[in-house]
């Protein structure tokens, strides 16, 4: 492993002495409380497993008084002007920003993601800010939809206070990208940040409050998914779910959620193709399967983690990613030169790890990888499984690690079944330079976004989300409002139509003894 001593390091002492040391609270209605029960957790560094801070714990309590805020400040929130709401996401962006140094390192500390990738998570995180902003002035703008006698038009109104509950993978942008939309809807937020990386949590409240978002717009409970998530959900004054992590969690949330008939929002597992064919760019498609892998620790939901390669170009093609494995710089998160850190968890460090004993089983290689790196901390060499078939469990589950499996296919039908055999359809990628065949293809594969010839590259008014396991509802551009906010219709007669006289004639006579009867 890297053990470079960098700048990084000393900023990172200061956080932890300045941010840290006295733990993390609640914000709740523009304050910073404890855990009405006074309790707390602990969370730990990836690279050691060492004490990071202690968390205030929340559970039902604490949820009800930030939904409780959360409705009062809903009265007012949704009533601020489009313009107003965007003046105050402007420099909601701008405090990342001018802070994005320290957001990077505190997130690095937090999750193990390699510093390289965090600075521009917390870029990510503005961008989102300034994107919404734009659109909160017609957030709320509908359609004229002119009938006979009548004209109609729609419009857009926040549906109210929401929950976003958050994964550990990349926290702040994915909070960012979840209660950006929502604030600009006009909407108040109760966010519940994964309890193995709470701190960037933390960060982004102090900002929004900072560029004077009023108290009670958003809301932060610190806890754990069984008490502060469940809470959440089942909360009757919580509108909607918006969450981002694991399916079978996303079912939890479902069910909890039915008794109040939530609306829900789930970005969920994946297990994403990559294919390769024989008439593809070899060396642009070997840097996207490395990078759509490797980079982020492996733990991102678009990973391209199966590798489908056509049967003339397999050997070649996963030798070189073998080899590109080897050499990837595994280390101190906070070393500009590493590239993968650790895994965010022990737990977590121990469910990829034992993908490589069922490889074995299975009768998969391990060509590259397939071991723990180092002593201590959470560290897992780059790995490639070779000679795979797609009924492995290597090739079914999400292992969300950097674990990649790679299968051979023969033509076009074969690679599109291979690719549609899972449970999941989030995102899939596709090299060829056949255009027809990239059409057909894509249009073919089960999945909510498609990448042809490109790895995972957002633009954000696109549509974001997966179809299958992968979730419900789909994030980016006006697609969040879609979700924030209720469609109204007002019909206005114009006085030309007719309505139907019911009651203007003589009622005939009732023969009583028959009714009474």
């Amino acid at each position: 492993m890297t053990q470079t001593i960098s700048p990084n390091h000393d900023l990172a002492r200061r956080l932890r002495e300045e941010r840290l040391i006295g733990g993390l609270q609640h914000f709740v209605g523009g304050q910073w409380v404890a855990s009405s029960s006074g309790e707390t957790f602990d969370t730990h560094s990836p690279v050691d497993n060492a004490f990071l801070t202690q968390v205030a714990s929340g559970d039902a309590q604490d949820i009800d008084r930030a939904a409780q805020a959360a409705h009062e400040a809903f009265r007012t929130w949704r009533e601020v002007s489009g313009a107003e709401r965007r003046r105050i996401l402007h420099r909601i962006a701008d405090l990342i920003e001018a802070r994005a140094q320290e957001i990077a390192v505190l997130e690095s500390i937090d999750t193990g993601q390699a510093i390289r990738f965090m600075k521009s998570a917390a870029t990510r995180g503005a961008e989102n800010f300034r994107f919404y902003a734009d659109r909160a002035p017609g957030a709320g703008d509908g359609q004229s939809l002119p009938a006979p006698g009548f004209i109609n038009y729609t419009l857009r109104q926040p549906i109210g206070p929401v929950g976003v509950i958050t994964p550990w993978n990349t926290p702040f942008m994915l909070s960012t990208w979840k209660i950006a939309p929502a604030l600009a809807a006009g909407c108040t937020v109760v966010h519940k940040p994964a309890e193995w990386s709470p701190v960037s949590a933390t960060l982004l409240a102090e900002i929004m409050d900072e560029a004077g978002l009023p108290g009670g717009v958003h809301n932060l409970v610190h806890g754990f998914g069984e008490s502060a998530g469940k809470a959440l959900t089942e909360h009757p004054l919580i509108k909607a779910i918006a969450f981002v992590g694991e399916t079978t969690t996303g079912s939890h949330i479902m069910r909890q959620g039915a008794e109040t008939l939530k609306r829900v929002h789930f970005e969920l597992g994946g297990k994403n193709p990559v294919v390769v064919f024989d008439d593809a760019d070899l060396d642009r498609a070997l840097d996207a399967v490395v990078f759509m892998i490797y980079s982020l620790n492996g733990e991102r939901c678009t990973s391209s983690s199966r590798v489908l390669v056509q049967e003339g170009i397999y050997d070649e093609f996963t030798a070189r990613i073998a080899e590109r494995a080897r050499n990837i710089r595994v280390g101190d998160p906070l070393d500009p030169e590493t590239e993968v850190g650790p895994l965010v968890h022990p737990r977590h460090f121990e469910k990829v790890m034992s993908y490589f004993g069922k490889a074995r089983e299975e009768g998969a290689t391990i060509a590259a990888g397939g071991e723990r790196v180092g002593q201590a901390g959470n560290f897992v060499s780059p790995t490639l499984f070779t000679g795979a078939r797609n009924d492995m469990a290597i090739a079914q589950e999400e292992i969300f690690g950097p674990v990649l499996t790679a299968i051979p296919f023969t033509d076009e039908a074969d690679a599109l079944a291979l690719a549609n055999d899972v449970k999941y359809g989030l995102a899939g990628y596709l090299w060829t330079n056949d255009l027809t065949r990239a059409h057909r293809f894509a249009q073919g594969l089960e999945a909510g976004m498609i990448w042809v010839n490109s790895e995972n590259v957002r633009h954000l008014p696109t549509p974001f989300g997966g179809v299958k396991n992968s979730g419900i509802g789909r994030d980016g551009g006006d697609y969040s409002f879609e979700f924030y906010m209720e469609t109204k219709n007002i019909a206005i007669s114009l006085g030309t139509h007719k309505t139907a006289k019911l009651g203007v004639g003589q009622a005939p006579k009732v023969d009583k003894t028959v009714v009474e009867g």
